[in-house]
């Protein structure tokens, strides 16, 4: 099961950890770890190339640990948007990602 683990330090994101396999399927063809792999990229992507110093991430085997230095508005926005997306996964895929 991935898990993802919010830390907020008052209505601000602080970090983000996203760990784990979903299990959904063998490793290449697993729908649910693909989709959580794209909205992760892609939310870190567009906040890269506004403001390269607003995050800081450090990929391993285990999973992906982004701290969010940025308090500005679009960085917490989308960071928000992120966070909604994996929760609706978890909606349609609860056996296989679990948002904390």
């Amino acid at each position: 099961m991935i898990q993802v683990k919010i830390e907020k330090k008052s209505a601000h994101f602080k970090r983000v950890k996203i760990l784990g396999h979903a299990m959904y399927d063998d490793y290449g063809k697993d729908i649910v770890c693909s989709a959580v792999s794209s909205i992760v990229i892609t939310t870190l992507n567009a906040i890269l190339s506004l403001d390269k110093g607003s995050i800081t991430y450090i990929v391993s085997k285990k999973g992906i640990d982004i701290s969010i230095k940025g308090e500005d508005r679009v960085t917490q926005i989308l960071i928000r948007n992120m966070i909604s997306l994996l929760k609706e996964l978890e909606v349609n895929y609860p056996d296989n990602i679990q948002v904390k």
